[in-house]
């Protein structure tokens, strides 16, 4: 940050925009309300209990070898989702990785997080609505 200039408000990713719990987490795997799936990735989602949308993540070693990798995904899913964050409705979201999503450049991570993340929402309003 330059010296005298103030930072910029509103553009964080706090708390209260997190799964942080076993709990939060366990309560989207038993009820799985909408889902995207990708070879590369799967997005499991859930109304959200507290009204505002929240995401966690599931990014298994076993799947996506080198820490550098994990945090780079967590960090690029973490923007999309805080850049539109007003666009998303108020689901729970669990973002789980697949082995191909760790060799991604970050120009098509970043297109297909923000791809799946649009079709969750999509299917989202379709199912809100069906049932309505």
């Amino acid at each position: 940050m330059v010296p005298g200039s103030t930072p910029v408000s509103g553009y964080g990713h706090p708390r209260s925009h997190r799964l942080l719990t076993p709990g939060d987490f366990r309560a989207v795997f038993d009820q799985v309300a909408v889902k995207s799936a990708c070879p590369e990735l799967l997005l499991l989602s859930r109304p959200a209990q507290t009204g505002t949308a929240r995401l966690g993540f599931i990014l298994a070693k076993k799947n996506i070898r080198t820490a550098v990798a994990r945090n780079r995904i967590k960090r690029c899913a973490r923007e999309v989702f805080r850049l539109n964050y007003a666009d998303w409705p108020p689901l729970d979201i669990i973002l789980m990785g697949r082995k191909e999503l760790g060799t991604l450049p970050h120009e098509q991570l970043h297109e297909l997080i923000e791809k799946q993340l649009r079709r969750l929402t999509r299917r989202w309003h379709k199912a809100m609505t069906d049932s309505a």
